[in-house]
């Protein structure tokens, strides 16, 4: 897992086409994207990555996924792009919409209720599954080449489509705690940048600390109340998610991949990794590698 020391969180600047009141983007694999790199803006975003392996950086969540997703973000969610390429990715297609994009209030209108539900939960972010990350994708891909009008009523019929399926999952449970300040995004950026260039190493709270010019109990009360996890929690799903990675796509034994991921302590890796994964290792690797035969 590949971070990008540096880069500071920035709002994201979405411009409409002429004649458009929405962005339908289709990149494919050959094509070149722009970075990965954390940044938030004011438009819902729908994500359908085809059949590609990635990981997952959406507010204060962070897990890695194979075979795909369909990944619905609700609007001035912090982020990471899904460009980071790793296996099997055909293309990926981004929808980005201001909620009011056909007028203030028109999803209060009882017909579309659900879909104004829908989008109240996507403030915390949600992946979707099975038959609807099925079906939803091939009707992504099948709005490429539709006119306007048909592809505006296409996405209501997706959206429709998503609002009755229980086939998801709420990806920030307790809540999307990074949208509380926009003036934090700075500093909490800061300390995930140094978190991913160095979370195969021991990362001490004085060292952390000391990078936001904060003493340790008040870093250890400010990291809880922004992000919703202490220190040690966050680093270990870096960790974890690395793990994920490498049982997925190499060879390596379970031993050699605990300590590639930054534990010490190989009991404490596998307690760890089941109750973050509800799994073991083992059970990972042969789960994920059924998948993508």
């Amino acid at each position: 897992m590949r971070g990008a020391p540096g880069i500071r969180p920035v709002l994201e600047l979405i411009e409409l086409s002429f004649g458009q009141s929405f962005t339908y983007r289709k990149f494919e694999e050959e094509e070149p994207n722009l970075k990965p790199f954390w940044h938030y803006h004011p438009e819902i975003e729908l994500v359908y990555v085809q059949e590609g392996s990635s990981k997952r950086h959406i507010g204060n969540h962070i897990s890695y996924f194979n075979n795909g997703d369909l990944i619905l973000l609700g609007p001035n969610l912090p982020h990471y792009g899904f460009t980071e390429r790793l296996s099997g990715k055909r293309s990926e297609i981004v929808v980005q919409l201001k909620k009011d994009f056909l007028g203030q209030g028109f999803f209060e209108k009882p017909e579309l209720k659900s879909i104004d539900q829908l989008f109240e939960r996507a403030t915390s972010g949600l992946t979707f599954s099975g038959n609807t990350r099925e079906t939803v994708g091939k009707k992504l891909d099948g709005l490429e080449n539709e006119t306007p009008f048909n592809r505006l009523i296409g996405l209501l019929e997706i959206f429709q489509v998503l609002a009755h399926s229980e086939e998801y999952q709420v990806l920030n449970v307790s809540g999307p705690s990074l949208l509380v300040k926009r003036s934090d995004n700075e500093k909490i950026e800061k300390v995930y940048d140094y978190v991913r260039a160095h979370f195969k190493e021991q990362i001490s709270l004085d060292e952390i600390s000391a990078l936001v010019n904060m003493e340790v109990p008040s870093f250890c009360r400010y990291f809880k109340r922004v992000t919703g996890k202490t220190f040690t929690a966050f680093v270990n799903d870096f960790r974890i998610v690395h793990a994920c990675k490498l049982l997925s796509e190499t060879n390596y034994s379970v031993s050699e991949i605990c300590f590639e991921s930054g534990f010490n302590n190989f009991s404490h890796f596998n307690r760890l990794f089941k109750m973050t994964t509800h799994t073991t290792p083992l059970a990972y690797r042969n789960e994920s590698q059924t998948i993508l035969l």
